[in-house]
């Protein structure tokens, strides 16, 4: 059984145009960091020109989903039946994109089946990640 789940979601770029251009995205998941889920964007649809890629917990993108979500640099709310907005703000501004909240529930379910939500615990390798921690600060 595979360890990482990676999805291509289209995302719509909210701007102060009319027209909301669409952006390709891809969602990762990884069993080996079981609470994180990952949102990158490739360069051409950055402003900087280099993929840039979001990391958040999975729980946010979860709750999110049905009510309002997040206080920091990553924030996530329903909008609509069919949307969901993602807002990702950084020092250099803020994208604002609309996702079709289908496409993040397929991605969640599949995230589920590979490791339960509140089982994440489980597949943490604490031995090896403060093995880890220790030689760095030698």
């Amino acid at each position: 059984m595979s360890t990482v789940i990676e999805q291509p979601v289209e995302a719509r770029l909210v701007a102060a145009a009319p027209r909301m251009p669409s952006i390709p995205a891809t969602l990762h998941y990884d069993r080996g960091d079981p609470f994180a889920v990952r949102m990158t964007f490739p360069a051409p649809a950055t402003l900087e020109g280099v993929e840039v890629c979001w990391t958040f917990s999975r729980e946010l993108l979860i709750a999110g989903m049905r009510e309002p979500e997040g206080h920091g640099d990553v924030r996530v709310r329903p909008y609509g039946y069919d949307r969901t907005v993602l807002e990702f703000h950084a020092p250099e501004g803020t994208a604002v994109i609309h996702v079709r909240s289908g496409e993040l529930r397929r991605f969640l379910a599949a995230t589920g089946e590979l490791v339960p939500v509140g089982l994440e615990h489980l597949h943490l390798d604490l031995e090896q990640d403060l093995a880890e921690l220790l030689r760095g600060s030698r």
